[in-house]
């Protein structure tokens, strides 16, 4: 089967590349790619945030990981290694995403926090996995911008467009998330524990280590449709420094301070368009783009696979 992907994200390529392991054709059509993407800016630990719905992230997350881990052990060049992850959390409830991965109550390690919730979290560079990953796959992108998904470009569109399905889709349930980082050498930071305190759900702040920086952050800041990315607030940064100050976090030298927007949907939107058989929807992942790819990839090849049977 002929199936074009609409995006070249995370979610667009790893749909690419699951797709062309099933044996399909792909072709790949994208505004931009790599850096140009959201998935460029990303914190990209396996970690479910910002997404739904819960009954459906658990499996993808669980498949997402698996795969991650996977590819830790077996493609070094990936830029994928898996650290231990913790969360802090204002309750001794277990996480609602719990049945993805092993969890069990530690000791946070750092300062001023009670007891969080410890588990195996593959983390991902953007800028080593998004190259690798095109660089496997058999399709080129081509750099245009698609504005009718039912255009004679395949057997199966499938939608990946993140942001853009807003315009494309006429989705009003998608709307733009805020989130800064600010990349540091790594200091004194364990470069194999990740943190994620979310107490204050409006004042995330996370400590993602790289192999040779450290991600802190974040926040993340409901914007208008359509609004334009917002240069880093000095003011964010500054509450961000403050929050590892405290928790007795201590980076290197600070080396930039990058922005991105989350595609935020109450629930990811996966399935067939119910106006257009040839159309697979594969967007809204929120903050959890990493953790969720090839879990999704393999819902859609699911449906590509359906849809060899029925005729579309």
């Amino acid at each position: 089967m002929r199936v074009t992907v609409v995006g070249a994200g995370v979610i667009g390529l790893v749909t690419a590349r699951t797709l062309e392991e099933r044996g399909h054709e792909v072709a790949i059509v994208a505004a931009g790619q790599d850096q140009e993407t959201t998935s460029d800016v990303a914190g990209a630990v396996w970690f479910p945030y910002r997404v739904g719905p819960p009954e459906r992230v658990g499996a993808w997350a669980a498949s997402t990981r698996r795969w991650l881990a996977r590819l830790a052990a077996e493609s070094p060049d990936a830029g994928v290694d898996v650290l231990t992850g913790y969360e802090i959390t204002p309750t001794a409830d277990l996480p609602w995403w719990a049945d993805a991965v092993d969890v069990t109550r530690a000791p946070a390690p750092v300062t001023g926090a009670p007891l969080a919730w410890r588990f195996e979290a593959p983390r991902v560079e953007p800028r080593l996995f998004l190259p690798w990953l095109a660089a496997q796959l058999r399709a080129r992108i081509e750099r245009r911008t698609v504005t009718d998904l039912a255009a004679e470009v395949g057997d199966v569109v499938v939608n990946c467009t993140g942001l853009g399905a807003r315009t494309l889709c006429a989705d009003a349930e998608l709307v733009p998330l805020l989130g800064q980082i600010a990349i540091y050498e790594p200091g004194a930071v364990d470069l194999g524990v990740s943190v994620t305190d979310d107490r204050d759900p409006d004042q995330v702040f996370y400590v993602i280590p790289r192999r040779g920086e450290v991600v802190l952050g974040g926040c993340t800041i409901p914007l208008p449709p359509g609004a334009a990315l917002p240069a880093p607030s000095a003011a964010i940064d500054a509450r961000i420094a403050a929050d590892a100050a405290r928790l007795g976090v201590r980076p290197g030298a600070p080396r930039t301070l990058r922005t991105g927007l989350r595609p935020f949907r109450p629930a990811v939107r996966l399935g067939r368009d119910p106006g257009h058989a040839r159309v697979i929807h594969n967007y809204g992942h929120g903050g959890a783009g990493f953790t969720l790819a090839r879990g999704c990839a393999e819902d859609v090849a699911a449906l590509c696979a359906q849809s060899l049977m029925v005729p579309v």
